[in-house]
């Protein structure tokens, strides 16, 4: 059992050291509550360790390892001591030294310590006031506008094996007649006819039909068709959009409100959005600077060359403000 739990330690372990170190879970929060000068456990060279160093060690270790510290600990200082002890053997007999070690401590340092890197610029970038100030009138005519709107949904089934009518006696449309139908429908709209009562006659969504046509208040940020997106923030408060085609049926919608969300609403929204903006743009600039000279062209050039280009480390998103 002891040997297994080493071999699952180890392993995760290993994954850790080519990824980013991950922040403590919330596992970290049931620790023992003991002073961080209390010595916790001797080992059998001596080693004093302290509930401080503990807290330390248990926050830069992988979600797993946590895992096992906080369902046994006494298993995990044991395990901490043979690991220690063979890190110490493998050191005597200058194993670190030797390939394939030696490179993978090297790289496993460069990886924790570029991710470390990247962690604490990004954490050190400055976003001022004026930043999200200008960032909100810059986009504030399509990221935060917000558009309530009422529609008209004409469905469609091009399946020859439909009935020709529903369930609620209405004759099954095929593509085409929805898309006559719905262009119908504009023009009545633009000469006047009221939208309500079009609603109630024709839209086949029983949910909004019930509400007046009520449909929904969509923002610049939903994720929405690009389509649909287009059409509809390039609406007036009273106009219609063309018929608007989705799989099974054509949407006609027609802009209640435009509004845009106010600065206080969406301030910690643009904060985010800013700091991961400089926050790409610090690691753009340090790959593009980044110049490698190629010697061998036969290295780059056989046929093992990989498919595409390797990808500069991932920026991790800016933390909430």
């Amino acid at each position: 059992m002891r040997v297994l739990f080493l071999l699952a330690f180890a392993a995760l372990s290993a994954a850790w050291a080519q990824s980013t170190p991950p922040a403590p879970p919330a596992q970290a929060g049931s620790l023992p509550d003991i002073p961080d000068e209390t010595v916790v456990a001797i080992f059998d060279d001596g080693m004093k360790l302290t509930m401080g160093e503990f807290r330390r060690i248990f926050a830069a270790l992988p979600a797993g390892n946590q895992q096992m510290a906080m369902q046994n600990r006494e298993m995990w200082l044991h395990q901490w001591g043979l690991l220690r002890k063979l890190t110490k053997m493998a050191e005597d007999t200058k194993l670190d030294q030797e390939s394939p070690y030696k490179e993978s401590l090297a790289y496993a340092r460069m990886n924790i310590l570029a991710q470390g890197q990247i962690s604490t610029a990004v954490t050190n970038i400055a976003v001022e006031p004026a930043d999200v100030v200008k960032y909100y009138d810059d986009n504030k005519g399509t990221k935060y506008s917000q558009v309530r709107v009422k529609a008209i949904y004409i469905s469609f089934n091009d399946d020859p094996s439909a009935t020709a009518a529903g369930a609620d006696g209405k004759k099954t449309l095929n593509e085409t007649q929805a898309k006559a139908k719905a262009e119908k429908l504009i023009a009545a709209i633009k000469s006047g006819a009221d939208f309500v009562k079009l609603v109630k006659e024709n839209s086949d969504d029983a949910t909004s039909r019930e509400k007046n046509g009520d449909f929904a208040t969509l923002r610049g940020s939903d994720n929405i068709p690009d389509a649909f997106r287009t059409a509809i923030f390039a609406l007036k408060q009273g106009e219609i959009t063309q018929p608007l085609k989705q799989p099974n049926g054509f949407y006609i919608l027609r802009a209640e409100e435009v509004t845009v969300r106010p600065l206080s609403e969406v301030r910690d929204e643009i904060y985010n959005e800013v700091k991961n903006i400089k926050s790409d743009q610090w690691i753009r600039a340090i790959d593009t600077g980044i110049k490698v000279q190629v010697v061998t062209k036969a290295f780059v050039e056989g046929p093992n060359k990989p498919a595409a280009p390797a990808t500069a480390p991932a920026v991790p998103a800016a933390p909430k403000k």
